[in-house]
């Protein structure tokens, strides 16, 4: 999956918010085992966890990125997620 990093970079979803933030939230919504999958680094595949995962994400610009726009993906998502469900309502 390609993320579009560029874009992604001064997203307002973004403004204000830890990486430690940003990976408590992509924890919770896909499990490490998912993250693997939607985004191949070994630090989400091998012995997971969220410091060891912080510590190379902190160092490594590209993968840092990659977590942003997933980040940024899933927040937009669930806005237009929750505006659906309250036109459904009305």
């Amino acid at each position: 999956m390609e993320i579009e990093n560029d874009r992604n970079l001064n997203a307002p979803e973004l403004h204000w918010i830890s990486l430690e933030k940003v990976m408590d939230l992509l924890i919770e919504k896909y499990g490490f085992e998912e993250l693997s999958k939607l985004i191949r680094i070994n630090c989400f595949k091998s012995y997971p966890s969220k410091e060891s995962s912080l510590k190379f994400l902190r160092k490594t610009q590209w993968a840092r990125l990659q977590v942003q726009g997933l980040y940024v993906r899933a927040i937009r998502e669930n806005k237009k997620k929750e505006k659906q469900d309250l036109q459904n309502i009305n």
